[in-house]
Parts: C-alpha cells; structure tokens; sequence
C-alpha cells in the first residue's frame, strides 16, 4: 500500500498540495509556491533536527555538620505559612511576606545548607532612602505608604536560589520575513518572502539564578536581577546576624523547568541577535543539549516591603547588593477626587479670566 507524503506550509503550517496547472506544490491557505525539491530538502532537514536533551547533575547544598546551625531558629507566619529563619538573637518579627507576626518555632531543621552567599551591600538606611524617593512625589499615594514608621518596617531577608550551571549544545531554527513594497498606476503591491534561518552553536551559561521560594514571585525577582555572583562566597552563619532567611520550599528538581526556559530563551535572543537583514525573526524549533549541568543552592540578598492596602497586596523590593528596585503603588482615590476637583476648579477659573479678558477688549 502506497503511503502519501504530506508536507507542511513553512509559511503557515497548512497542508500543502500539488497543483497540476503550476506543476508545483501550492499552500491552499496563503498561496505560497514552493518547488518539489525545496519542500523535500525543507522536509529532510526537520527530520534530522537533534532533540532535547536538557538533564543535570544535582548536588546543590549540603548536610549541616553537627553543631553548626544550632544558633539558627526557624519562624513560622500563621497567616501566609511562611517559613524564615533567623539568629538566636532574633526576637519577636513579622512576617516580610504579609506583616504579620511570627512565631518561633525552634531550631533550623530539615533543609539544605546553602553552598554561597552574596552578602548584603547596602544597609537598612540605604533602603529606607530608597524606598522614601519611590515614594517622593507621588501625591496621590495613601499616607500609609509615607509613614516614617511603616517605612521603618522594611527587612533584609536572603532569599533562596538555585544557581545552574551548564555547557550547551544548540540547533535553532527562525523564521523570517523580508517585505517589498511598490505600487503602479493602478495597484500598491507587497511581496513578503520567508525564509528558513538555522543557527547552532555551543554557548556556556554560569548561575542561571532561579528563586527557590513561592512566597516571592518569579517575576518579582527577575525585576531586580542581575545579582553580581562573582562577590558571592562560602556560606557562614556569620551572614545572617541582623537579617532574616527564606527557607526554601520549591527545591531544585522543581525548579530545573524552569532554568531550562531561562536557558532557552538566552540562547534563542543570543543566536536571533546574528540573523541579520530580515523584518521580522522568531523561533521555530529549538534543540539545546546540556553538558556538566550541575547546580548549586546560593541565598541572595534582598530588601522587602510588602503593604496591604483595599484587600490588595503591595510589595516593594530591592536588590540588596546593587540597589535596583521595583514597587507597585496605590491610588488613594479619595485624595484623585480632591486632586481632581481642584484641577477642575483652577481650569474653571483660568477660563473664566481669560473670556473676562477677551469681554473688556
């Protein structure tokens, strides 16, 4: 029994047929032409194309020798379930997450020992300052937000990372377009033509960071990024005196999806960054293969606020050891409708003298 190859449009993706009157292959759906000898190279090439193979060594972290966090104790927020830890010194807190109080709980059990450190750089009156010019100007922001004792509130918390290392191996693919344009006296025309870019390649990446706490978002996080890790060094206890720690709950087998996306998506924007001369480039398949993958448990450093205001949580957060930070803010509508009303008002009254004036002349 005859088995009938069908092709696929590289432009759109639809069925391709043969047309009789062309003595080509034509896409019903865009009208694209291709000949025979072009779609069984195209055809070949995806075939042949190497599949994924994204795996890692995991050894992050390490056991806590006897003793050694015996000055550590761990508190638990009743409101978020949040879990941090802090020195034996560390009294009553509230959660950094909610601002809730927490409770003690007992010792540091149960977890990793971190591999690395980065410590923190900048202090609480660096990120109190920070956090007043956010703040500065915006009229329109609830008054709790500028109160020297909310501000006061913020925390230096090590948030957990899972920092991954690898070799790879890549084979991308792009589409692309190149358009032309040009017109007579009776039509505008404008061809779009595709093409087929493949690129590979080997590219290395070192502590592809990836946040190991699902208290702190993703995105939150990546907003503050890059984290200078060539100052990071061997964890010590000695780091936490005066701030607290995040105890991590997405360990790092859950969080390997995730660095490979981050790993992908570097190498597509790197690759992309050499296909030159077309109007528009997107990837169309990707292969990277890994090699030495491996993966280390580091805490970075971090200052946050988070403020609940309407039922709504706001969340200040800066990047302990650069500076750079992100907030979202609220509007106090009752201060936009005074705000408002005034603006109206003044308008009103400059209308007002300017007809008055143009009335006298």
């Amino acid at each position: 029994m005859a088995v009938l190859q069908e092709y696929k449009c590289p432009c759109c993706g639809g069925a391709i047929e043969f047309n009789s009157s062309l003595q080509k292959m034509k896409c019903p759906y865009c009208d694209t032409e291709f000949e025979m000898e072009t779609l069984a190279s195209y055809d070949t090439e995806l075939k042949n194309e190497p599949e994924s193979a994204m795996t890692w060594e995991n050894a992050a972290g390490s056991e806590w020798e006897n003793g050694e966090a015996d000055g550590l104790c761990t508190y638990v927020c009743k409101s978020c379930g949040g879990e941090i830890v802090g020195d034996e010194t560390t009294a009553a807190t509230s959660c950094p997450y909610c601002g809730n109080p927490v409770v003690m709980m007992g010792r540091l059990s149960g977890s990793l020992k971190p591999d690395l450190v980065v410590p923190f750089k900048l202090d609480k009156k660096a990120a109190k300052a920070a956090l007043k010019k956010h703040y500065g100007g915006k009229r329109l922001l609830p008054k709790v937000f500028k109160d020297e004792n909310h501000i006061a509130e913020i925390k230096g918390i090590y948030v957990p990372f899972w920092l991954f290392d690898a070799g790879a191996d890549a084979h991308i693919r792009y589409k692309a377009t190149r358009v032309r344009s040009w017109s007579d006296t009776n039509f505008d025309y404008t061809e779009t033509s595709f093409f087929s870019v493949t690129r590979g390649g080997t590219i290395a990446f070192a502590d592809v960071p990836v946040d190991g706490s699902t208290k702190m978002t993703d995105e939150l996080l990546e907003s503050i990024e890059p984290f200078d890790l060539s100052e990071a060094v061997d964890f010590h206890t000695a780091y936490l005196a005066g701030y607290l720690a995040d105890k991590y709950d997405v360990d790092s087998e859950q969080s390997i999806q995730r660095a490979n996306e981050r790993i992908q998506k570097s190498a597509e924007d790197a690759f992309a960054s050499t296909v030159q001369g077309f109007v528009t480039v997107s990837p169309e398949a990707s292969s990277i293969r890994l090699e030495n993958g491996t993966v280390k448990y580091a805490l970075l450093p971090v200052w946050l606020l988070n403020t609940t205001w309407n039922g709504q949580k706001y969340t200040f957060a800066m990047n302990g050891q650069t500076g750079k930070l992100v907030g979202d803010l609220p509007v106090d509508k009752a201060a936009y409708k005074k705000w408002l009303f005034g603006l109206t008002g003044l308008i009103g009254a400059a209308c007002f003298a300017v007809s008055y004036l143009l009335w006298l002349l």
